[in-house]
C-alpha cells in the first residue's frame, strides 16, 4: 500500500527459533484486524534473517552452492538488486557460515568463513559493485581466513603449505600471500565497494576480543579459548607486514594492521570483521542503520500513526543497537510513535521509554511456558495485535 494517511507500519526482526520477520509482520497485520492499513517491513541488523529482510523489501534471492562452516557443502542464498543503481548484493554471513549450518553442534577450533567468501565472488563476478556484507550468528573463530581464501588470499606455514581451515591453525601462519586476491579483480583495486553493516562492537583481540567473548558461545573451553586467541595474534602481526593490505601504501602496515586489530567491529563474527576491515578496506556501519535505510523504511513513515517493531527478546542487546532500538530512532525522527512486540521481555517500562518504544507486548504475558511460546508465537501474536489495537488505535 501507498503512504496514505493513518497507516501502521509493521517492522519486527525474527522471533529465533519461532517465526521469521516476515512472519512476524503477517501475523501482527492479521491480528490488527482488517481495518487496520498495514505497510510490513521486515527488518534485519545484519545477523540471521537479514537476506530474508532484503528480500521481502524487494531484493532477489540467489542461489549457490558453497562451503558451509565444516567443510561440507551448504546451498546458501544472497539478495541482489540491480535495477535503479549500483548493482548490489547483500550477503550474511550466517547463511553460509553461521551456527545454524553446524549439522552436529560447535566446532569451534576448525570451522570456516570459506562459504562467505565465495557468496562474495559469485555476486562479484554476477556484476556486483557493492557488497553489503552482514555479520552476526557466526559458526566460526578465524579472523575471517576462510573468507579471505575464498577470495584469493593464501596463508602459508613456514615450509610455504596452506594453512587448514579454522582458527586453532592460525597459530603456525608465517605468511599471507594476497597477488592471487589483488589479480582477482574481487577486492577494493577492482571496484568493488565493501559495507560491513554489523551490530557488535568488539575488537579482534584481549579479554573483549572475538575469542575471549564470543569463543565460549562456540563451544570453545578456556584451552581452547587460548588457542584461539594465539592464532589471531599471529594473523593481526602476519598481516601487518602483507602486501595487499587494504590502506597499506598510505600507512605503516604495522601500525595500520593492528590498528585494524583496535577497532570497533573487528572482532565481529569471529574476526571476519578484522578480514573486512583490513584486506577489503570495509566501511563499518551500525547494522540496523544502514539497513534500514537499504530497505527503504523511512519511505514508510509519512503518514503512520503507529510503528510496530519488534523481537524474540526484548533484553540488554535490544538497547545495544538491535533492530528494535534502531527502528524506534529513526520512527522518533519521524514523530511517530513506536510499540513492540517480542517473546519475553526483561527491560522495564522506564528503560523501554528511554529507547523510544512506548508499550511493550510479549508472549509470556499470554502463555508462561516458553515452549508454548515457541510453538504457538503465530497465534499469540495475533492476539497482542488486538490488543495494540484495542490500547492504541
Amino acid at each position: 500500500m501507498s503512504e496514505s494517511s493513518g497507516h501502521v507500519v509493521i517492522a519486527p526482526d525474527k522471533f529465533k527459533g519461532s517465526l521469521t520477520a516476515a512472519e512476524v509482520a503477517a501475523r501482527v497485520a492479521a491480528g490488527l484486524g482488517p481495518d487496520v492499513a498495514t505497510v510490513a517491513v521486515p527488518v534485519a541488523d545484519g545477523g540471521d534473517g537479514t537476506v530474508d529482510a532484503a528480500v521481502a523489501a524487494g531484493f532477489d534471492r540467489v542461489e549457490a552452492e558453497v562451503t558451509g562452516p565444516t567443510g561440507e557443502p551448504v546451498h546458501a542464498a544472497y539478495a541482489w538488486r540491480e535495477a535503479g543503481g549500483t548493482p548490489t548484493a547483500v550477503v550474511e554471513l550466517a547463511e553460509a557460515s553461521g551456527l545454524r549450518r553446524l549439522p552436529d553442534g560447535p566446532r569451534a577450533l576448525t570451522a570456516t568463513s570459506r562459504g562467505t567468501g565465495e557468496l562474495i565472488a559469485h555476486a562479484v563476478r554476477r556484476g556486483a559493485r557493492r557488497i553489503v556484507l552482514g555479520l552476526g550468528g557466526s559458526a566460526c573463530t578465524d579472523g575471517g581466513t576462510g573468507m579471505m581464501t575464498a577470495l584469493g588470499v593464501r596463508f602459508l606455514d613456514a615450509d610455504g603449505r596452506e594453512l587448514p581451515p579454522g582458527g586453532a591453525a592460525l597459530a603456525d601462519l608465517d605468511r599471507i600471500d594476497a597477488s592471487g586476491f589483488e589479480a582477482s579483480g574481487l577486492g577494493p583495486s577492482g571496484g568493488v565497494e565493501y559495507i560491513v553493516a554489523g551490530d557488535v562492537d568488539n575488537p579482534l583481540l584481549g579479554p573483549h576480543g572475538a575469542a575471549a567473548v564470543y569463543g565460549p558461545q562456540k563451544g570453545a573451553g578456556p584451552e581452547d579459548v587460548a588457542l584461539l586467541e594465539k592464532g589471531l595474534v599471529r594473523l593481526a602481526a602476519v598481516a601487518a607486514h602483507t602486501h595487499g593490505l587494504a590502506g597499506a601504501a598510505e600507512h605503516d602496515g604495522v601500525v595500520r594492521a593492528m590498528g585494524v586489530a583496535a577497532r570497533p567491529g573487528a572482532g565481529a563474527a569471529g574476526g571476519v570483521g578484522f578480514a573486512a576491515l583490513a584486506f577489503l578496506g570495509a566501511d563499518l556501519r551500525p547494522g540496523i542503520e544502514y539497513l534500514l535505510d537499504l530497505l527503504r523504511f523511512h519511505d514508510r513513515l509519512p503518514g503512520a500513526r503507529l510503528v510496530i517493531t519488534g523481537e524474540g527478546a526484548l533484553d540488554e542487546q535490544t538497547l545495544r543497537g538491535k533492530a528494535p532500538a534502531g527502528v524506534a530512532v529513526a520512527a522518533a525522527k519521524a514523530g511517530v510513535p513506536v510499540v513492540a512486540v517480542c517473546g519475553r521481555r526483561t527491560l522495564d517500562d522506564e528503560e523501554l521509554a528511554a529507547a523510544g518504544i512506548s508499550a511493550a507486548y510479549a508472549l509470556t504475558d499470554l502463555e508462561p511456558d516458553p515452549e508454548v511460546c515457541m510453538a504457538q508465537a503465530g497465534p499469540l501474536l495475533e492476539r497482542l495485535a488486538r490488543r495494540i489495537t484495542a490500547e492504541h488505535l
